[in-house]
């Protein structure tokens, strides 16, 4: 969908934007053109099949993708995305290979190895937080505000943990800054009956599905309270209740499990999805491209999301690989795919929503490729000003905050004030402080806590080890915490 934009806003302010969305996949091969505004317009498109254009109900423009699936036989359609019109001329017949029929020609070409062009970012504001267009998102002011107060609550928090970390009060602690529109936006536009398969930069999904303050504090701090009983780094945070699959340390491990969970539900016939979330490092993972094969045999209701931030802690993206990002491996596979702006709340929910829905009702896997930047450290292990400059995280952190472009635009909308935002800060800070004082108080889970779970009925392994650390904390006391109960 290739939408031509131009903005008013002032004299220095004149500019045409070329917005591009991209929904890429093998069976699917289209060209979507559309104009908002005057028919006559010369800019005006039209949406060609197999996708069609509508007006809602409430006679705003909205796009809805409708696919149709290519039959194996049909090759022309599938070479689109590498070929041109003028490919016809060298077609010299064709046979039925299997898995579909394929032209012949005398001309030898080899597919380059990028296209010149990279595909284009799906934007709803600019840096600024004015729309780019007429409206054609359709968010009203309670899901505006439930996804700002979210951005900011998690920024807090984040905030507060990472001193804490710092004061030596907790062990380790990774942040969100920078990510906050991906975390809300994406928790807004899905249903609480998805399954979330998280990396580690999503605990705004959580907090949208009810998870405590406390809850997050509990489980950095390892209390009792803690659902994984202590046995995690901090920031692993998991919720049965809230269909959020605990964090895994390891790179991509949950990504062949969310197809595995994706395929369940469809065989169950359930109305819901599953979503992954990783980091661009991931793709380098042998599991992120298993994962994408194994979902597009399948067509198993899934919807990857990729958080292309620029670094794999210290690894920029220009050598991680030489394809324009993630989102053309999607078309690799057979994968319908998609880039957004992260840093925009509103392009983002729109993205996610249409991809939920996509995967749900058509039962097949999508791609997302949110394109962002990571503001803060990898971790507290880590010191990224080491290995990129200041003024870069510095022009992202206040230039492109997506806290504050999406709070421009609540503001414009009259929905928000400088009032209200001094109050709610200040009163989160105050809930996250004392939620650590809390959790600090809290007593420790039991030693034995360190071998239960796993089996159900402990083998003699297992009790050798626990009677081992136990003679061993006898022998030398100072050496183990005092308030882990024994």
């Amino acid at each position: 969908m290739a939408i031509w934009h131009a903005g008013r806003r002032g004299a220095n302010y004149f500019t045409k934007t070329l917005i591009s969305t991209t929904f890429r996949s093998l069976r699917t091969s289209a060209t979507v053109i559309a104009s908002f505004g005057d028919s006559n317009d010369s800019s005006t498109g039209s949406f060609r099949k197999p996708y069609s254009f509508f007006s809602c109900a409430d006679s705003s423009p909205a796009a809805v993708f409708r696919s149709r699936r290519f039959e194996s036989s049909q090759a022309g359609p599938q070479l689109d995305f590498f070929s041109s019109d003028d490919d016809d001329e060298q077609i010299q017949g064709s046979m039925d290979f299997p898995g579909g029929k394929i032209g012949f020609t005398s001309e030898m070409r080899f597919l380059p190895e990028s296209s010149e062009k990279r595909v284009e970012c799906y934007r709803v504001l600019d840096d600024n937080g004015y729309e780019l267009s007429s409206p054609k998102h359709h968010m009203n002011k309670e899901v505006a505000m439930k996804m700002y107060s979210g951005m900011l609550t998690l920024n807090i928090l984040d905030t507060v943990l990472y001193e804490a970390q710092r004061q030596g009060r907790i062990s380790f602690y990774v942040t969100s800054f920078g990510e906050e529109a991906i975390n809300l936006a994406s928790a807004a536009a899905l249903s609480s009956d998805d399954l979330i398969m998280p990396q580690y930069r999503e605990p705004g999904i959580l907090w949208w599905r009810g998870f405590t303050l406390q809850e997050f504090v509990n489980q950095c701090f390892g209390n009792k309270n803690d659902y994984g009983k202590g046995r995690q780094m901090p920031i692993h945070y998991g919720s049965k209740k809230h269909n959020y699959f605990t964090v895994s340390s390891p790179l991509a491990t949950q990504l062949p499990q969310a197809v595995g969970a994706a395929y369940s539900l469809k065989t169950e016939k359930k109305d819901a999805c599953v979503v992954a979330f990783f980091g661009d490092g991931s793709s380098s993972e042998g599991d992120f491209h298993a994962s994408l094969n194994f979902a597009a045999v399948l067509e198993a209701p899934v919807v990857f999301i990729c958080r292309n931030n620029g670094w794999a802690i210290s690894t920029p993206t220009t050598d991680q690989f030489r394809s324009d990002g993630i989102v053309v491996k999607g078309h690799g596979y057979g994968i319908r795919s998609i880039r957004v702006d992260g840093n925009d709340a509103l392009a983002v929910y729109n993205v996610v929503r249409m991809a939920r829905e996509m995967a749900v009702t058509e039962q097949r896997p999508i791609l997302i490729e949110a394109m962002t930047y990571r503001v803060g450290h990898h971790s507290t292990s880590d010191d990224s000003t080491k290995y990129r400059p200041a003024d870069e995280i510095e022009h992202w952190k206040t230039s492109r905050n997506p806290v504050s472009i999406f709070r421009k635009w609540v503001q414009r909308k009259g929905w928000w004030s400088d009032e209200q935002e001094s109050e709610f800060q200040a009163n989160i800070r105050k809930l996250v402080i004392n939620a650590i004082q809390v959790a600090e108080k809290t007593e420790k889970p039991s030693l034995e806590n360190m071998f239960t779970d796993v089996y159900e009925e402990l083998p003699s392994s297992l009790k050798d080890q626990e009677r081992l650390i136990r003679n061993t904390i006898k022998r030398h006391p100072q050496d183990y915490p005092i308030d882990v109960p024994l």
